[in-house]
């Protein structure tokens, strides 16, 4: 299979962090200029990430009378920015998550935007002269409650939308830096509260049957790391858990045998003069690891134990560690 080209130049994008920085300094300027409520929006960009957020809008309302915003209704504590001569509070509004369970980045029981984000706009906060003594903020995206269906948010108790992320501001193409982001907040979930064994998970039929599996255990937590295999281990192995297992399919076990760290297609196919080495019969016919294994017969057992033990071979080459894999 070949590679897609790679002289294409991929577009990077950047965070809600940032985003959220545009429109808080805009909504202020206007504040400022005005003295009545005053909003601004701003649509996250286009990128080549793989980012369930792109294009989403989010919208900082920031006025001096606290009855006027629409703040989130799951109860929260806000945060404080402050100035010389003023404080502005910091409240989740609709579509933007709230903290309800330890363990993350933002503190339980406040809105869910990152130390980084939040440093930016306590900056921006400082910058500007305001007579007014107190100033009420939202947060807020739009349809951000659908959003946050296809993240991680609920399972680690982020509550009522998304999250506000953002490390260095920047949303790098293929990385998709967004999923690892919502990968390693789940990590920090599981240490703060003391989960001993991590199941990794890249797609449905495995994350169906770790869940069936281990779903009565109290100390067990299961991630799905998508095509992410090297990152999500590494960042397991760099916040100390001792013992990690890797659930896929065959297809992607051939990938990491064969020394993949991302197993998406975009990275390029599975080598089958390789695979070719490790059987007995001739596949120079077959297309697909599933085409190869069903030309096996009763040799596919072996086949499938082999990949299995290669795999867990390249682990401990890229982590000095023994990680259990097992194929679904």
């Amino acid at each position: 299979m070949k590679n897609k080209d790679k002289s294409k130049k991929l577009r990077v994008g950047y965070t809600t962090g940032v985003h959220t920085s545009f429109a808080f300094k805009s909504a202020l300027d206007t504040f400022l200029a005005t003295k009545v409520i005053s909003f601004s929006k701003t649509n996250k960009m286009e990128n080549d990430d793989l980012d369930v957020t792109k294009g989403c809008e989010i919208i900082v309302t920031i006025s001096d009378d606290k009855s006027l915003l629409e703040i989130s209704a799951i109860e929260h504590k806000p945060y404080l920015l402050t100035n010389v001569n003023s404080t502005c509070e910091v409240y989740a509004g609709n579509g933007v998550g709230v903290v309800t369970k330890k363990g993350l980045k933002p503190p339980k029981d406040y809105c869910a935007i990152n130390p980084k984000p939040l440093s930016v706009l306590q900056e921006l906060f400082e910058k500007v002269n305001i007579d007014t003594k107190k100033l009420f903020c939202t947060v807020s995206v739009t349809n951000g409650v659908e959003i946050a269906k296809q993240t991680a948010n609920a399972k680690v108790g982020v509550l009522g939308g998304i999250s506000i992320l953002g490390t260095t501001g920047f949303v790098k193409p293929v990385s998709a830096s967004a999923y690892i982001d919502s990968i390693e907040e789940e990590l920090h979930y599981a240490q703060a509260n003391n989960f001993d064994t991590l199941i990794f998970t890249l797609g449905n039929t495995a994350q169906k049957n770790a869940l069936e599996h281990y779903e009565t255990s109290k100390n067990t937590y299961i991630i799905e790391i998508g095509n992410f295999i090297y990152d999500a281990i590494l960042l397991a192995v760099k916040n100390g858990f001792k013992d990690i297992q890797l659930w896929l399919g065959i297809a992607k076990c051939v990938k990491v045998a064969q020394g993949c760290k991302n197993t998406h297609n975009r990275f390029g196919g599975i080598d089958f003069v390789e695979v070719q080495k490790d059987v007995k019969i001739d596949i120079k016919e077959c297309l697909t690891i599933k085409a190869v294994r069903q030309s096996l017969g009763e040799d596919v057992i072996d086949f499938d134990n082999m990949m299995n033990q290669k795999a867990q071979e390249q682990l401990k080459i890229w982590f000095d560690k023994d990680i259990k894999v097992k194929i679904w």
